[in-house]
């Protein structure tokens, strides 16, 4: 069961990388999600470097309260957007990584939005 939902994911990823080659003159705004975490990387695929990245290890709690899955995802996608817009970055293209757009990285792309980022 499990092989076939990581097999399936691969697949969507795929699919979704093959769409987002296409457009060369924006960089792309990639996410990887684990159970645990969230990581973000705007990635210049021509010259194949990391421009920036955020990772939901860096986010430091807000005082007592603990921060949700959600917040933390919508967080990073507005500290992303910080460092891009820091580099004069301002439109990038979404790759889900073969996720569903929804849950956290729905929350991690509001919050880029948000920032400033155009997608």
């Amino acid at each position: 069961m499990a092989d076939k939902k990581l097999e399936n994911r691969q697949k969507r990823k795929i699919r979704i990388r093959a769409k987002i080659r296409d457009m060369k003159d924006r960089p792309r705004l990639s996410v990887f999600r684990s159970n645990k975490h969230l990581y973000g990387q705007i990635i210049d695929d021509e010259q194949g470097k990391t421009l920036a990245s955020a990772v939901s290890q860096e986010l430091k709690e807000a005082g007592s309260k603990k921060l949700t899955k959600l917040e933390k995802a919508k967080l990073l996608g507005g500290k992303l957007a910080e460092k891009a817009l820091s580099q004069k970055i301002k439109k990038v293209v979404f790759d889900r990584g073969g996720h569903k757009y929804h849950g956290r990285i729905k929350a991690f792309a509001q919050g880029a939005r948000e920032g400033g980022l155009s997608f």
